[in-house]
């Protein structure tokens, strides 16, 4: 195969093969090494075109997705999986189901199972497989193209170019901005994270000490109707208690909080404790909910009381506003180029100067934890 992003995809659907496989081939840097009409068909051609990630329907005949990620589990095959399915819409818990083994992320198709309109999730869906893809890739020891690289296509635009490819190479740091108070004891940790995020919570939160005290507070993007089913998926891996936010949940040690798909979450102060106000005003950084907004609200109510961690994503949401938890005096902690799915998010915090360390996924759950329970 090329050095271009090798694609299998999976659906019942010979429209919807030939038109997400059309997607694909006018994507520089990705190619569709094959096809298949359900995962049986699928895994007999993985071991002949070694694709480098799997874009996978989950209903269909003869075996279906979820059996497919079960077999995939069984037979070791590491090939990243982003799910593009019908189901989604209508069956969150199943898809919650393919995250728990092993698929990567997910993307609804927009209208049913066949979907002509499937060209409106192009623009997440194909960096998506962009970033999975060349991460699985990386770590075989293979080649990416960058965009001068890519061969030219005809029809292909500049602007069909993956953004998270068009960006130009990290830059160091600017100067960390100046800090209105000493860092004090940890009262509260605040995440944000998109891409890539789904596994990247898995890890962090299986591993988290049992007797972390401190609330936890998590923007991660997701549509609206996943996120309940996604935070019990949490809740089963996590030792701390996981649910999804709901307006007026008050704020309680060694809880997980995770943001309403399409809701906007902030943290305020009601008497001697926190509450969670969820609300449905404009997006903020091109998200809602947005990271932003929630690191906004915890460093006015916490200030130097609060500890900002931003991961995996695209784009920038975030990254400003962990900088108004650096100047409050939190401490802020950036998930490194090498183990983010797209060190989108995390990168532009860390050149604006507001990421104090950088961490590997690996080393995470650890350093939030010693972050947390250090009296500084």
């Amino acid at each position: 195969m090329s050095d271009e992003i090798g694609v299998l995809v999976v659906d019942d659907s010979a429209m919807m093969r030939n038109l997400i496989g059309r997607m694909v081939e006018e994507t520089p840097g990705l190619v569709v090494a094959e096809k298949a009409m359900n995962g049986l068909f699928a895994l007999q051609k993985i071991p002949r075109v070694n694709p480098d990630v799997i874009i996978l329907d989950l209903e269909m005949p003869e075996m279906n997705g979820i059996q497919f990620l079960e077999e995939r589990r069984k037979q070791g095959i590491k090939i990243p999986v982003v799910i593009l399915s019908s189901i989604a819409e209508k069956g969150a818990k199943i898809t919650m189901e393919a995250l728990a083994l092993g698929a990567s992320d997910f993307v609804q198709k927009p209208s049913g199972s066949v979907s002509m309109d499937i060209h409106t999730v192009k623009d997440i869906l194909m960096p998506m497989i962009f970033a999975y893809g060349g991460a699985y890739r990386r770590a075989q020891g293979k080649k990416v193209l960058s965009p001068h690289e890519f061969p030219a296509k005809t029809g292909v635009s500049p602007e069909s170019i993956p953004k998270i490819l068009q960006s130009t190479p990290p830059k160091a740091p600017a100067a960390p901005p100046a800090q209105i108070r000493r860092p004090g004891r940890t009262e509260i940790i605040a995440i944000g994270i998109s891409t890539g995020g789904p596994d990247a919570l898995r890890q962090v939160f299986a591993n988290l000490d049992k007797d972390l005290s401190q609330p936890i507070v998590v923007v991660q993007h997701m549509p609206p109707g996943f996120t309940n089913e996604f935070a019990k998926s949490l809740d089963r891996i996590c030792p701390l208690a996981v649910k999804e936010a709901e307006d007026g949940d008050f704020v309680q040690g060694g809880n997980v909080y995770i943001a309403q798909g399409n809701r906007h979450m902030e943290v305020e102060r009601r008497g001697a404790g926190t509450v969670l106000r969820l609300s449905d005003s404009p997006q903020v950084s091109g998200h809602r909910p947005s990271a932003d907004v929630l690191f906004a609200s915890v460093a006015l109510t916490y200030q130097n009381h609060a500890l900002g961690v931003i991961m995996t994503g695209m784009g920038r949401d975030g990254a400003a506003q962990l900088g108004t938890i650096y100047k409050e005096g939190g401490m802020t902690l950036g998930q490194d180029e090498k183990s983010a799915v797209v060190y989108g998010m995390p990168r532009v915090a860390h050149e604006l100067g507001h990421v104090m360390e950088q961490v590997s996924l690996e080393n995470m759950a650890r350093r939030i934890c010693d972050v947390a329970k250090t009296n500084r």
